[in-house]
């Protein structure tokens, strides 16, 4: 069986960066961006578009050359994501809590020429260009800059360490790389093309381990014009999103940021998600359309001052990145009915495979524990895992999907690529999600669980298999095993099982030391919580390492 989505797009042939000036042309005047009070108008947005990619150009950054972006949600980082789209570049999309290990294999596999950071993560990033031992530019935004001057002021008490820099030699400042533009001669168009490569974000691939996937700029805008068909209701200027969700993120940076944009909706930027500040921006801001994962909403539940607010001026509610309980959602749906609001929890699934969303839940007729109807252009199929062979209604095998919105592929692994786009006898390539599932009836898909080992942590993906590589080479180490556990607010938290060398004690110096090690090669959000010694690990009748019993091994037990 065989799910298509409901309608039919046209989707442009246009580079991102054209498909937002083409917004800013209709409505200079919109809000595009507010960054705690600072707002950034559309037509100043193109603007500063247009200092920074005479910047990049006068940097010799142009068609074929690929710039970092390891940033948090900050009006610098949508401004140089669009610049390098409009000198014809590729933006790779880092989370700036990334450690000295992961950035050096992300500039090396994609020849990263120019790095924009944020001054607090400043030395980190600096310590892995000095790694990468290639010639790149490193530019340094700073946390007061674009905030208003209460908040500025505030911001640059907090990060006094930093106001010496720029250090000699080390990098320049946001500011001061705009004005190497200001002499640049005028920018040919970058025109678009359909192989160029526009975004590289960071996935488990299908498979469970880490991978880079290239997007191309039809992929991305195929999204964001299918996402705007799927919510249907009003979704333009004088509007506004609530962008949470981290630009590092397909989920972060093709909805909530990218989509928003290129249809006038204003941006309430937020750099870091904490619950105070959210619930300050729900009733100060207003938002008309939130969007995060599950675990935002259950905070949703819980915020202080929360139990009198009036939502009625949410237009949409969108879950992703995770499954939403069907309780949860109930639940969720209960709160913004009794608060005033309109709407429902509306959930949708997709990968970064293919930017972010391809299903959503429509607007009425929610089949409860479903993850809705596919996306317009877009086919959801359900296959015998690994194979060709489709699947009647309700029989669980592997979901696959097809449309305008899937990868080019895997950088710099074809053969990774190969596993994950089939081309199918009907001649339309496929993506393998690596995820189970079924069709009902209706076409609707529901989600039952994740062929691939991958653990998602407050939405972001983390890779057991990474984590273990390094917990193998560690001093003290004899054998490792990761697995994801139940968390009440991160939905899960990494847990590692530690078998420790010989001669080495099971006690707290040995786990401080196993962190430690950690800490220089693995993200800060991926780092385990838990960190159990056993004498050995549970195998399995043929001698792997049993996953499942770990996952009900009781760790209250001795060891």
């Amino acid at each position: 069986m065989i799910s298509s989505g409901r309608g039919h797009l046209e989707y442009p042939e246009k580079t991102l960066y054209e498909l937002l000036a083409q917004t800013a042309g209709d409505c200079p005047e919109a809000c595009a961006m507010d960054l705690y009070g600072k707002k950034i108008r559309f037509g100043e947005l193109l603007r500063e578009i247009g200092r920074a990619a005479q910047a990049l150009s006068a940097c010799g950054i142009g068609p074929g050359d690929t710039v970092t972006l390891c940033m948090p949600n900050l009006p610098q980082t949508m401004i140089l994501f669009y610049a390098a789209s409009r000198v014809g570049a590729t933006a790779c999309m880092l989370h700036p809590q990334s450690a000295v290990k992961e950035i050096v294999f992300s500039l090396r596999l994609t020849g990263s020429r120019l790095v924009l950071t944020l001054d607090q993560f400043y030395e980190t990033v600096l310590t892995a260009v000095q790694e990468y031992a290639e010639p790149v530019t490193l530019v340094v935004a700073r946390a007061a800059d674009g905030l208003p001057p209460v908040a500025a002021a505030a911001a640059l008490l907090s990060n006094r360490r930093y106001g010496a820099f720029p250090y000699a030699g080390r990098g320049i400042l946001w500011k001061e790389f705009l004005r190497q533009g200001a002499a640049s001669s005028p920018l040919p168009p970058a025109p678009f093309s359909a192989g160029h490569t526009a975004v590289i974000l960071s996935s488990g691939g299908t498979g469970g381990s880490p991978k880079a996937v290239a997007l191309s700029d039809l992929a991305f805008n195929a999204c964001a014009l299918q996402a705007r068909h799927a919510i249907g209701t009003e979704f333009g200027p004088g509007l506004s999103m609530l962008s949470c969700m981290p630009c590092f993120h397909g989920f972060g940076l093709g909805m909530n940021l990218h989509a928003a944009l290129i249809h006038g909706v204003t941006c309430l930027l937020m750099p870091a998600f904490h619950i105070r500040d959210y619930a300050k921006m729900l009733l100060q801001k207003h938002p008309n359309y939130i969007a995060g994962v599950p675990t935002i909403f259950d905070a949703l539940l819980h915020l202080p001052g929360m139990e009198k607010a009036d939502l009625g001026f949410l237009r949409g509610v969108f879950c992703g990145g995770d499954t939403l309980p069907a309780s949860l959602k109930e639940t969720v749906d209960g709160f913004l009915r009794s608060h005033g609001a309109s709407v429902e929890i509306r959930e949708g699934y997709g990968l970064t495979e293919c930017v972010t969303a391809s299903c959503l839940t429509p607007l009425s007729g929610w089949h409860r524990g479903s993850i809705g109807l596919p996306f317009p252009d877009t086919d959801y199929a359900i296959v015998r895992p690994g194979t060709e062979k489709l699947l009647p209604c309700g029989e669980t095998g592997e979901i696959i999907l097809t449309g305008p919105s899937l990868m080019q592929g895997y950088l710099g692994d074809p053969a990774e690529t190969e596993k994950a786009l089939r081309r199918l006898p009907d001649g339309r390539l496929w993506l393998y999600t690596g995820d189970l599932g079924c069709l009902d009836e209706d076409g609707f898909v529901y989600f039952r669980g994740r062929i691939k080992r991958m653990i998602i942590t407050n939405g972001f993906n983390v890779y057991p298999s990474q984590i273990e590589a390094v917990l193998q080479s560690c001093p003290g180490v004899r054998e490792a095993a990761v697995i994801g556990v139940p968390d009440p607010r991160r939905m899960q938290k990494v847990r590692a099982y530690v078998v420790p060398a010989e001669g080495c004690a099971p006690d707290a110096a040995s786990r401080a030391a196993i962190q430690e090690h950690l800490q220089t090669w693995i993200a800060r959000y991926a780092l385990p919580r838990e960190i159990v010694f056993l004498p050995a690990l549970p195998r399995t009748d043929v001698g792997k390492v049993d996953i499942r019993a770990l996952e009900q091994y009781d760790e209250s037990l001795p060891v």
